[in-house]
């Protein structure tokens, strides 16, 4: 059997199929860049399989080893609380198996690149950066925490990329809503305003970041981060860093 821990991707899931079709296209890429890694997929809501069906089945099959990667940009809610219950109560029913939970996804400068790429693909020129201002839409989160990241993601993102000026956005529960930083950007004098949906897959909420950009008047609106390169190289560093800070703290009980 492979040495290696099987790699769990955990998403959140969605009523809307394209969801769960993203969430697929990006692990199938993932596989493509480490052949021979098993790679599970699982969510907490609305999509199958769940992860504790997952976690059952990779346990009767023999694996003892796993990885689960929360596919997610901000270290919020669900990364603090709802996925490390499901792991705990998986811990306690599948004593066999040992579960390592990996850092989420965000910040990281290969999500600001993933970023760029997807404005380019939607128009945006390089040479347009210096007159563009750029709003960076999230889904929104109610942890204080998570949205100071957004901002601070926002802040360096204009200063390492000569952007005109990047804002951050929200979709739900934080302030200011998409069509209002596009609005903000327009009462400026920017005279180019791009909208950089800072989420992995369509769903309700990217929706809504989509109608704010139009409603304002966006010039640009780009797609969701999707199966970006980018996104599937992060998902492997997260992994290899979750698995060597698993070796390092066996080898550590190991010379106590």
């Amino acid at each position: 059997m492979d040495a290696r821990p099987t790699l769990l991707v955990i998403a959140h899931g969605s009523r809307d199929p394209r969801h769960a079709a993203t969430v697929s296209a990006l692990c199938a890429r993932v596989r493509a860049l480490r052949p021979g890694l098993r790679v599970e997929v699982g969510y907490l809501d609305f999509n199958a399989p769940s992860v504790p069906r997952v976690l059952e089945r990779l346990s009767a099959e023999g694996v003892r080893d796993v990885v689960a990667m929360p596919l997610l940009l901000t270290r919020a809610f669900h990364a603090k609380s709802d996925i490390p219950a499901v792991l705990r109560e998986a811990a306690l029913r599948l004593p066999l198996l040992t579960v390592h939970q990996a850092e989420v996804l965000g910040p990281s400068s290969l999500l600001t690149a993933a970023l760029e790429r997807r404005l380019e693909e939607a128009g945006l020129r390089p040479g347009d950066r210096r007159s563009t201002g750029v709003v960076l839409a999230s889904a929104g989160s109610s942890d204080p925490e998570a949205i100071a990241v957004i901002a601070e993601i926002a802040r360096e993102w204009r200063r390492t990329a000569n952007w005109c000026a990047v804002r951050p956005a929200f979709a739900s529960a934080s302030l200011p809503r998409t069509a209002d930083a596009v609005r903000e950007l327009r009462a400026e004098g920017v005279g180019r305003v791009a909208v950089a949906p800072y989420v992995i897959a369509p769903g309700f909420l990217p929706d809504r970041i989509a109608a704010g950009a139009r409603e304002a008047g966006a010039d640009i609106l780009a797609p969701v981060l999707g199966s970006a390169p980018e996104l599937a190289r992060l998902l492997l560093r997260r992994y290899d860093q979750a698995a060597e800070a698993r070796v390092h703290r066996e080898l550590t009980a190991l010379s106590a």
